[in-house]
């Protein structure tokens, strides 16, 4: 799931992914073994030609190779690794990084995103934008998190039952978790929908003469009451109201979701507001990938939006969800890059853990099948 980049191909240090590989490819090797078979021209002596058995037979060069090691060195200065882990590793940095990174982040951790979405950890000393590599100034790196697939959760049993529990709570608990999220990560919910009907509106009335042959979602009407009849109203002014309504409610029987939403409120509140150093230069072909589809039952009107957009979606180059250009010779600039990914793999993890409670609820009560079939990025 976490990819570092890998040192060799290039002028510079580019693109070492985290692979499951055992040791770096080797750039270049001298193939003697030994000095079997090696003749001469000139008689026979008691001088011989030096045996080669000694000699190591590999070479491998890495340009730009010190920063690998300068991030190295930082993992171990920043307590994210220790200086015996390096033998471990087979004196790698390619290795000792990776496995750094990964126990960092957590088996049970790395688990739980892998069931839900296909995160990638890139650290490069290059970016790359409108298919050009960009160097980076001298000795900066830049680690970016990006998805290949788009996590997904249906919320509207879940708010119904809500609702049943006490009018307006399955409202709130909709509208406080996707605004928390989106200070975070990229979601696709009911507003997108509208946006892909207000575009296919748009196209239709400026293809005259064939205005009649589009087909319109009508997502409004596909949205549970409770999201419909609050659409209009000022979530900032009422946005107090349902933290109070949520936690007079926690102790309840749906107390574990509304702690996981006053978890990933938190843990939001607390990501860094520049957690995005690249992505501020808009250099990119499109937006990030949905790290979610929040949809509130299956093959609803927001899936089918969504379903429908996504066949566009991976061909230009999105920005990735964070992306942090940092100095491994900085302290401050590591700790801080290592705090926004922390924060970002915490909320995550929050998230797919309120998700699976979600689908299990959904299961034992029989509220729907969460086989969702093979459609579009959701299966990528």
């Amino acid at each position: 799931m976490q990819r570092i980049t890998h040192a060799g191909r290039g002028r510079r240090l580019r693109d070492a992914t985290v692979r499951r590989s055992e040791r770096p490819a080797v750039a270049a090797t001298l193939g003697v073994a030994s000095s079997t078979g090696i003749e001469t021209l000139a008689r026979s002596s008691g001088q011989s030609l030096p045996t080669l058995e000694s000699i190591p037979t590999e070479y491998s060069h890495e340009v730009h190779a010190e920063l690998l090691y300068d991030l190295c060195a930082a993992l171990v200065r920043s307590g994210l690794a220790g200086p015996s882990l390096w033998n471990d590793s087979g004196a790698s940095g390619i290795m000792f990084a990776r496995t750094a990174i990964l126990a960092a982040i957590g088996n049970q951790s790395r688990e739980l995103l892998e069931r839900n979405v296909e995160y990638h950890l890139q650290i490069s000393d290059v970016i790359e934008r409108f298919g050009d590599d960009r160097a980076l100034e001298t000795s900066e790196l830049a680690v970016t998190i990006s998805n290949g697939n788009c996590g997904y959760v249906e919320m509207g049993a879940a708010i119904e039952a809500l609702e049943h529990e006490a009018k307006g709570l399955g409202a709130a608990f909709y509208w406080l978790l996707t605004h928390s999220l989106y200070r975070v990560m990229r979601l696709y919910n009911h507003e997108d929908a509208f946006l892909h009907e207000a575009r296919l509106r748009e196209y239709a009335a400026e293809d005259e003469g064939n205005s009649e042959q589009y087909e319109f979602p009508e997502v409004e009407k596909g949205l549970p009451e409770c999201i419909r009849a609050t659409l209009k109203r000022n979530h900032t002014s009422h946005g107090l109201r349902d933290r109070r309504l949520l936690l007079k409610h926690r102790k309840g029987r749906f107390g574990s979701w509304i702690e996981r939403l006053r978890r990933i409120q938190r843990l939001s509140r607390l990501y860094p507001k520049r957690g995005q150093d690249l992505n501020e230069s808009g250099d990119y072909d499109g937006p990030p990938l949905p790290s979610l589809l929040v949809a509130f039952k299956q093959h609803d009107v927001i899936t089918a939006c969504f379903d429908e957009e996504s066949q566009y979606m991976l061909e230009g180059m999105p920005e990735p969800n964070v992306s942090v250009v940092f100095s491994p010779h900085d302290l401050e600039e590591v700790g801080r890059t290592a705090q926004i990914i922390r924060r970002f793999i915490a909320i995550n993890c929050e998230l797919f853990q309120l998700v699976e409670e979600l689908q299990k609820w959904e299961a034992d009560h029989g509220c729907g099948d969460i086989d969702r079939g093979e459609l579009s990025l959701r299966a990528a």
